[in-house]
């Protein structure tokens, strides 16, 4: 025997026969070390290179017999032996398992990795999963995970990796949240690169975290009704609302009532390193007519507003809607860091003020009025379709994810009104279809969420209360230039397609707002609330129907002709009173059974 193959009997015998006090866990660590000096030695002696000339002989030698105590035996055991062997097959198995290394073209690079997930884990920190048929060909052997903010289209020369991971056919990376701190990750996206001739390049498409519910301290998603009655409430006589059996309320949160741009009178909010002020006696007001209306019964939907003075507050509204408007909102504003903070800041504190922490509770957001019509109500200066969709998904997402995070339950709401798929020349709004494809299209790219849709159902023109007999404009088909409750079912029909499910199922659509004016008479008011009452209650993808309105508008009335109250402007009853109180109960037969004469539909 050679000389290194007796010192390596020597650590042999050292290791088997002076190491019996030890543990087991020792042994095995001794026999994988004793292993890895084997592979060293046979390769050093060139066993792997030269074969040894074999030298057969016939003298004997001397047997000398070795006899193993039972102690001794248990360290040579072979399940020790069939372990150290399995473990080595099974690296043997994985590498050769691994998928296969590929040069991919730079061209084909940026998505080449799925991203399968971006979700916050159970530990509370960014997850991001990732998969790939093969392993791209880069600078090292790692995948990296960076993010970037909300209004940056691709990686910056300077952007650093925020964790990385050794590359393989599946991969997940992990980051820190940081909730509500300055370096919040909440509202950014998330991708996965490579380090390719020494620079960092893009492998997989973007992707914002889609469950920010899973860090929320509330979880209040509205009260349990059996009727799907609502109304546009008139805070001056709420003791009506409980004798009208209102289940869901709308109400409007007009940002230059709510915004403070000093600390004097306000509730300071702190948020992403930057302090906010909200005017502390409009809060008041809102505080105590929330309360009051759950303490009734009543759910609440909450339409946030953005008609702030682009010179008080401009971080609020987008750059290209800050001049030349005569609408009375504005698109809000996602395109830079100071907009981004000031939506987080304004969704953030209203979720967290109005979900269980004393103040009422509000179950329904709404972000935005109508905001198809961005001439009337909701600008930001003529462009294409795409790029109009993608601001309001931006802001959109910010709201969401700021009301999410603090209040699971609560269900957030894009609203859209009558016109849907007019294809009119020169028309200065879009067509609903054609904003919810876009919308839904731009969040599904980035990480589907679970929106809602708020539609306002008016009927053409809003002076024609008689909704049910029907307009050339108004049709059953999937291309009706308007949906009004005559063809609701084109809606809901829409909603169910497969483009527009979420995680397989229909989501929340409510009708926030739809009136109907009394100018051509009290009973034509009434019936036509009956009637499109008992369409919503038939149609089990509508969960609410909120009415305008509890009162009549002086201001609608002047401007439009339309007096659409259950009340006149002096607080008497009209007809529509009793029918709206009355035709979710069981005296409703005898409160709208004069309506089937007039609508000529047995309903």
């Amino acid at each position: 025997m050679k000389k290194p193959f007796k010192k390596l009997k020597e650590f042999i015998d050292n290791k088997i026969f002076y190491s019996r006090k030890g543990t087991l866990a020792v042994l095995i660590g001794s026999v994988l070390a004793v292993l890895f000096v084997v592979g060293i030695l046979l390769y050093t002696e060139g066993a792997f290179d030269k074969k040894e000339e074999v030298v057969v002989t016939t003298e004997e030698k001397p047997v000398t017999e070795v006899k193993e105590t039972p102690k001794e035996k248990s360290y040579l055991d072979e399940d020790i032996l069939k372990a150290i062997t399995n473990s080595g097959d099974k690296v043997k198995r994985a590498l050769g398992e691994r998928p296969a290394t590929v040069d991919v073209p730079d061209d084909q690079l940026a998505e080449y990795v799925k991203l399968d997930s971006c979700i916050i884990g159970e530990s509370g920190g960014v997850e991001v999963k990732g998969s790939a048929e093969g392993i791209p060909t880069s600078d090292d052997k790692y995948y990296y995970l960076f993010d970037a903010a909300m209004y940056e289209d691709g990686l910056s020369t300077d952007a650093e990796p925020i964790s990385k991971i050794y590359k393989d056919s599946e991969v997940t990376l992990k980051a820190a949240l940081n909730k509500a701190a300055a370096n919040s990750r909440l509202y950014r996206k998330f991708f996965i690169a490579v380090k390719k001739d020494d620079e960092f390049k893009p492998v997989s498409h973007a992707s914002y975290i889609t469950n920010p519910e899973a860090v929320a301290s509330h979880n209040y998603g509205g009260l349990q009704h059996s009727s799907k009655k609502g109304l546009l409430v008139d805070p001056s006589h709420l003791d009506a609302v409980g004798d009208l059996g209102v289940n869901y309320a709308t109400y409007n949160i007009p940002l230059n009532r709510l915004l403070a741009t000093s600390a004097g009178g306000s509730v300071a909010y702190t948020y992403n390193g930057v302090t906010y002020y909200f005017n502390g006696a409009i809060l008041h007001e809102y505080d105590y007519l929330f309360t009051t209306l759950n303490s009734k019964g009543v759910d609440v939907a909450a339409i946030i507003l953005n008609n702030v003075s682009p010179s008080t507050f401009p971080e609020v509204t987008h750059p290209n809607a800050r001049s030349g408007s005569t609408a009375p909102y504005y698109m809000f504003n996602a395109s830079d860091e100071a907009g981004v903070n000031a939506l987080a800041a304004i969704g953030s504190f209203l979720a967290e003020r109005y979900s269980g922490t004393g103040h009422g509770n509000v179950a329904m957001w709404i972000i935005g009025n109508e905001v198809n019509a961005r001439k009337e109500w909701n600008y930001m200066a003529s462009t294409d379709l795409g790029t109009y969709a993608a601001a309001y998904a931006r802001a959109f997402r910010v709201f969401y994810n700021a009301i999410k995070s603090n209040n699971a339950g609560a269900h957030v709401y894009i609203s859209l009104d009558q016109q849907w798929d007019r294809n009119m020349k020169g028309n200065p709004d879009y067509d609903g279809r054609d904003l919810l494809d876009s919308f839904a299209a731009s969040l599904r790219s980035y990480g589907d969420i679970g929106w809602g849709l708020a539609q306002h159902p008016y009927t053409v023109p809003l002076t024609d209360v008689a909704f049910w007999n029907g307009h050339k404009l108004v049709t059953d088909s999937a291309d009706t230039s308007f949906i009004t409750m005559k063809n609701i079912g084109v809606l809901t029909n829409y909603m169910s397609s497969e483009a527009m499910l979420y995680n397989g199922g229909v989501r929340s659509i409510i009708l926030s707002e739809v009136g109907y004016t009394s100018t051509k008479g009290d009973a034509l008011q009434a019936a036509a609330i009956a009637y499109a009452y008992s369409k919503v209650a038939a149609n089990g993808n509508l969960h609410a129907i909120m009415f305008s309105r509890q009162t009549d508008a002086p201001e609608e009335i002047a401007h439009d002709g339309l007096a659409m109250g259950l009340c006149t402007t002096g607080g008497g009853h009209k007809l529509s009173y009793d029918v709206f109180k009355y035709m979710d109960t069981p005296q409703r037969e005898e409160h709208i059974a004069f309506a089937r004469d007039i609508v000529g539909v047995n309903f």
